[in-house]
């Protein structure tokens, strides 16, 4: 274990550290990892022209590609050259001016091991913070380039392997939580393209496969034109849509798990290889079942709380086009399997300023339960 001070920070819930490790420790600890496309002709597209770099750098770059890590479940974007050649002059000048730190903002560190906090008796949030001591315990979240930069001189002289790196320090984010972070901070503050990660297939950015899928068809629902919700859903934080991704995604996670439970594993095989195709037909299928609902503005068919009401009866959906001998993946099943909707629910049902609104009081949680509730008894009836 390594033990550092650090302060104990609580935010809506969510526990992180502050703390500071030495260049030395950094080494030790820290895994450098960037995104890896595969594929030899697109390795060969993602390494800039050797031709194009200064002649004279100060950074020994075949030292420094050995300490970086290449997999396609990073998210990390390619290391710019450029940057880190900029990085280790401004540290150089740092360190000869004596007048400005080098790295005076907190980079941001995560781990998917936890993390033992010992508070001090009189100050609960301040303590000692034991880390394991394993190499690549540690992932970098934000400030890469900078610590990369920082490992390029660590040999250069004993002043930079002592420098002091400000960190905030996750223990508890799961990957959803993660990527959603990054995106967060990249997309939104920086010249991060949106599209790096929001284009990327979900087995690429979630280790789990029911989140993978999950992104994969919230992500397909957004962008196939014959989508009846193209564009309006928000993906990982970014984009113009009204309906953010995580609730949605939470709610296929869980299905899966259901389907996984119940079905075994012939029938979660069945459905994740359809469920891309399963979603967007049924989608299509509310659609047409509550047409002016779904084209009307005064209507609130199309907010998260009523999708996640029909998202969370997908089983109970597809179980009634099996018992009415349609196939559950098809249009056609599926449409015919919800048309009890349309006649004893009907576009009224989510009249904004109607029924919906009166049952709104009850809270969004309360909202969607009701929904899933009157779908359920409307499709049995």
């Amino acid at each position: 274990m390594i033990t550092v001070p650090a302060h104990r920070v609580k935010q809506f819930g969510v526990e992180f550290y502050q703390a500071s490790f030495s260049a030395t420790e950094i080494e030790r600890l820290v895994k450098f990892e960037v995104l890896g496309y595969g594929g030899e002709e697109r390795r060969r597209e993602s390494v800039p022209d050797r031709s194009k770099r200064p002649s004279r750098t100060r950074v020994n770059w075949e030292v420094l590609e050995q300490r970086i890590g290449e997999s396609e479940q990073a998210y990390q974007r390619p290391v710019i050259r450029r940057k880190i050649e900029e990085l280790v002059t401004y540290y150089r000048e740092c360190r000869e001016a004596g007048t400005l730190p080098a790295i005076p903002g907190a980079v941001i560190i995560t781990s998917e091991k936890r993390f033992t906090f010992i508070p001090v008796a009189a100050h609960g949030d301040l303590g000692f913070l034991q880390i394991p001591e394993e190499p690549g315990v540690l992932r970098v979240l934000d400030g890469q380039h900078r610590l990369l930069a920082l490992h390029a001189q660590t040999s250069a002289g004993a002043e930079f392997a002592k420098i002091e790196v400000p960190a905030v320090l996750f223990d508890t984010l799961d990957a959803r939580q993660i990527v959603e972070l990054f995106v967060t901070i990249n997309a939104k503050h920086t010249r991060l393209n949106p599209s790096h990660l929001v284009s990327l297939a979900g087995r690429r950015l979630y280790a789990d496969p029911n989140q993978a899928l999950a992104h994969d068809v919230i992500r397909s629902l957004n962008e196939d034109p014959t989508s009846p919700l193209k564009g309006d859903i928000k993906i990982l934080g970014f984009g113009r849509g009204r309906v953010s991704q995580a609730p949605l995604a939470d709610e296929i996670v869980d299905l899966l798990e259901i389907i996984e439970k119940l079905g075994g594993v012939q029938r979660i095989q069945e459905f994740r290889q359809g469920a891309r195709r399963f979603f967007l037909n049924y989608i299509k299928a509310i659609a047409q079942t509550f047409s002016s609902a779904w084209a009307g503005r005064k209507y609130s068919i199309k907010t998260g709380a009523a999708l996640r009401a029909f998202f969370r009866m997908a089983p109970d959906v597809m179980n009634r086009a099996r018992e009415i001998k349609k196939d559950p993946f098809d249009y056609n099943g599926i449409r015919e399997a919800i048309r009890p909707w349309g006649t004893r629910l009907g576009d009224r049902r989510f009249e904004t300023e109607g029924e919906w609104k009166a049952k709104l009081a009850g809270g969004t949680r309360g909202t969607v339960e009701v929904l899933t509730r009157e779908l359920r008894d409307a499709l049995r009836a």
